[in-house]
């Protein structure tokens, strides 16, 4: 079969260091009939000892020549889609399972969207594993202030228990990437704070937007337009407040 090429515009960059490949599959610990979902399954480097244990793994890979090799390999299940378009909810309930078990390599250039799309479905996911930028993943995890907390750390920890588990260096892919990658595990709650999502997004969107100034220049702003009358500390900024502030307040909004 020829080689494949790696392709830009699908931000592709295959890992093949099998050391790594293992330590990634130990942390993820497939078992025989887990419904699990693979998100970019590429060359098949993780996929292959993941199916080897699973028996039957799904697979999402929008690239046309990739979703062809794919199906020559037993035991997988291949969606040929975007992943951005895949409802998750509708394909757990057709796999006729209560949760989804997710991983992947998530393309670098979508892996936010990725992430907030797969927020939408977190009701069918009983745990995600996945390789992405490390950079993203130090915002994923993020503390209170610190500078990589922000937006992505509050709508995140608001549903999910995360974990950074290891580094990955650029020489274990090809062709490398020019940053460093980190594998995160990320555990749905089983019971997380009542919140409407869309305005929680809103309300994070605002008070993120102008981050070195104090929140009274932005979210305080929001928050008269709203006709707010409760109490929230705007003379501070966005990225002091805990998360569980961001989402009291969003609570608040809804009554």
């Amino acid at each position: 079969m020829t080689p494949h090429l790696a392709r830009k515009r699908f931000g592709q960059h295959f890992l093949t260091d099998k050391a790594v490949i293992d330590q990634i599959v130990q942390s993820i610990a497939p078992q025989a009939g887990d419904p699990m979902v693979e998100i970019g399954p590429g060359l098949a480097a993780m996929t292959q000892p993941l199916v080897e244990r699973l028996g039957q793994l799904h697979v999402i890979e929008l690239d046309r020549d990739l979703a062809k090799r794919l199906r020559q390999h037993p035991g997988l299940q291949v969606m040929e889609s975007d992943v951005l378009k895949v409802d998750f909810t509708a394909l757990a309930a057709d796999m006729q399972v209560p949760r989804l078990r997710v991983v992947g390599n998530l393309p670098y250039n979508i892996s936010t969207p990725i992430l907030f799309h797969l927020l939408d479905h977190v009701s069918v996911v009983a745990d995600q594993h996945f390789m992405l930028q490390k950079e993203v993943v130090e915002r994923m995890v993020a503390k209170p202030s610190t500078s990589h907390y922000g937006r992505l750390s509050v709508m995140l920890q608001w549903r999910y228990d995360m974990e950074m588990l290891m580094l990955v260096g650029p020489e274990a892919f090809e062709p490398p990437p020019r940053v460093d990658s980190a594998i995160v595990r990320m555990l749905p709650f089983s019971e997380a704070a009542s919140v409407n999502q869309a305005l929680l997004s809103e309300l994070v969107q605002v008070a993120f937007s102008q981050r070195r100034k104090l929140l009274r220049h932005t979210l305080g702003k929001w928050l008269e337009d709203k006709g707010f009358d409760g109490a929230f500390d705007v003379q501070r900024r966005a990225e002091e407040v805990p998360v569980a502030q961001y989402l009291a307040l969003a609570q608040q909004l809804s009554r």
